[in-house]
C-alpha cells in the first residue's frame, strides 16, 4: 500500500470528519508528518492519533479532497468500484437509454465519494475533467477503471482539465484523448439531438444539468414566444420547439456557440422558420428588446465562482431579472437560474424578489428547481447544491 505522509488535526477538528464531510481545511490541521506535494495520497488522523481518512493532498483553503474513510488501498480496484457504483446508480435512473439518452454525468466530485473529478458521457465517448492535482494524477488509472466498467460501451475517453485545476499548481495539464477517438459526437437527450463540441465547448460541451428544467420547459412551451438568453448550444430552445412554441429566439454573446445553437435547431427540426439566433451581449439585447416574449430563459454562467465576488454577483442577478420582469408580457413564465455554487437558494431568491419587487408585477413561484440525479448531493456535503432555479408567473 505504500506509506503516506501524515496530517494530524488539532483537537476536536475531527468532528466534521466523523460526520464524513470529506473535506480537511487547512486551519483544522495540527502538524504534518511529512512532506506532502500537492496531489499526494495523504492519511489524516485525529488529535489522538484514530485514523480518519485518506485523501487528496493540496496547499490552499481545503487541504484535503478524502477518498475514503477507511484504511485502504487507492488502486485499481478503488476506482473500479467507485466508478462501478456510479454507473449503477445512473442505469436505476434510467438515463442509458440506446436511442433515447445517451448524455449523462456519469461522476459528480464529492456527489459520488470521489471529490475533484466529474466525468460527463456523450454517446459512448466520456469527457473527463479533473479539479484537483491529485485527480489529475490519477487520470490514467481512472481511464482504465472506465474501460474495465463500461466496456463495450465506451468509444473514447477525452481529458479536458486544463481550465479546471488549480492554477497555481503549475500542471502542465494537456487536453487529449486517452483512448479511442471520437468526432462529430451527435448525443440524444430525451429523443433530442444535438452535437456535442467537448474540445473548444464550455466545460465538457453540453450542459447536461438542464436535462429535467428543459423537459418541464417544454410542458409551458405551447403557443409561447420563447426567448432563450445565454442559450449557449441551444438547449433550451429546441425542447421549446418541441413544445410547440410559436417563436424561439436564442442569444448568446459566442458566435461559436449560435452556430451550434443553429445547427441543432436544424438536427431537430430542419427548415423550421420558428427559430432565429443572435450572437449579442445578453445586457443589451435585454436592454433593446421589446414586449414581444411571453416565456423567457435566465441561465447566465456563473456570475460568482468563489465568496469574494458574492456582493457583485448577487447585483448581477437582480439586474438580469429586473429586465426580463419589465419587459416580459403580462401572463408571461421566466425561467432564471443560478448556477453559482457561491450562491445559496436564499440569496439568489432574495435577488430575483427584489427585482419583481423593483418592477410592481405580480410573481408568483411555480416551481423550484435544482440539479438533476445524476449531479446528486453528498448529504454529508451540502456545498455540492450549486444549480438554484425559479420558475415564476408575471402578472
Amino acid at each position: 500500500m505504500g506509506s503516506y505522509s501524515r496530517i494530524f488535526l488539532k483537537p476536536k477538528k475531527e468532528e466534521s470528519l466523523l460526520r464524513f464531510h470529506p473535506w480537511v481545511f487547512s486551519g483544522a490541521i495540527r502538524n504534518i508528518d511529512g512532506e506532502p506535494v500537492e496531489g499526494d495520497l495523504v492519511d489524516v488522523f485525529a488529535n489522538n492519533g484514530a485514523f480518519l481518512g485518506r485523501g487528496h493532498y493540496q496547499p490552499g483553503s481545503i487541504a484535503v479532497r478524502i477518498l475514503t474513510f477507511k484504511d485502504i488501498p487507492i488502486d485499481t480496484a478503488f476506482w473500479i468500484k467507485r466508478i462501478a457504483s456510479a454507473l449503477e446508480l445512473r442505469k436505476a435512473l434510467n438515463l442509458l437509454r440506446e436511442s433515447e439518452n445517451n448524455a449523462f454525468r456519469l461522476v459528480h466530485g464529492e456527489g459520488d465519494n470521489l471529490p475533484g473529478l466529474i466525468i460527463d458521457m456523450y454517446a459512448g465517448t466520456a469527457v473527463m475533467q479533473a479539479h484537483s492535482v491529485g485527480m489529475h494524477s490519477a487520470r490514467f488509472a481512472i481511464a482504465e477503471a472506465l474501460e474495465s466498467v463500461l466496456k463495450d460501451d465506451l468509444t473514447a475517453i477525452y481529458y479536458k482539465s486544463d481550465g479546471t485545476l488549480p492554477f497555481k499548481a503549475g500542471v502542465d495539464a494537456e487536453n487529449g484523448y486517452l483512448m479511442g477517438n471520437a468526432s462529430d459526437v451527435i448525443a440524444v437527450e430525451n429523443g433530442l439531438k444535438f452535437h456535442v463540441d467537448f474540445i473548444k465547448g464550455q466545460k465538457t460541451g453540453f450542459f447536461v444539468d438542464q436535462r429535467e428544467n428543459r423537459a418541464l420547459l417544454e410542458a409551458y412551451s405551447k403557443g409561447r414566444s420563447v426567448l432563450n438568453m445565454f442559450c449557449y448550444t441551444g438547449g433550451f430552445s429546441f425542447y421549446a420547439m418541441r413544445g410547440g412554441a410559436k417563436l424561439v429566439h436564442s442569444v448568446d454573446s459566442s458566435a461559436k456557440a449560435i452556430g451550434i445553437a443553429e445547427a441543432n435547431v436544424r438536427l431537430n427540426f430542419p427548415d423550421d422558420t420558428r427559430h432565429r439566433a443572435f450572437a449579442e451581449d445578453a445586457f443589451k439585447y435585454l436592454e433593446q428588446m421589446g414586449d414581444m416574449y411571453d416565456l423567457i430563459i435566465l441561465d447566465p454562467p456563473a456570475f460568482a465562482k468563489h465568496r469574494d465576488v458574492l456582493r457583485n454577483a448577487l447585483i448581477g442577478y437582480r439586474k438580469l431579472n429586473a429586465i426580463a420582469f419589465e419587459k416580459i408580457k403580462p401572463g408571461g413564465i421566466l425561467f432564471t437560474f443560478s448556477c453559482s455554487q457561491a450562491v445559496s437558494k436564499e440569496n439568489f431568491r432574495l435577488a430575483v424578489f427584489t427585482a419583481a419587487a423593483q418592477s410592481g408585477r405580480k410573481v408568483r413561484i411555480l416551481h423550484q428547481l435544482t440539479q438533476p440525479a445524476d449531479h446528486p448531493i453528498n448529504i454529508y456535503h451540502p456545498e455540492g447544491e450549486y444549480l438554484k432555479g425559479l420558475v415564476l408567473h408575471v402578472e
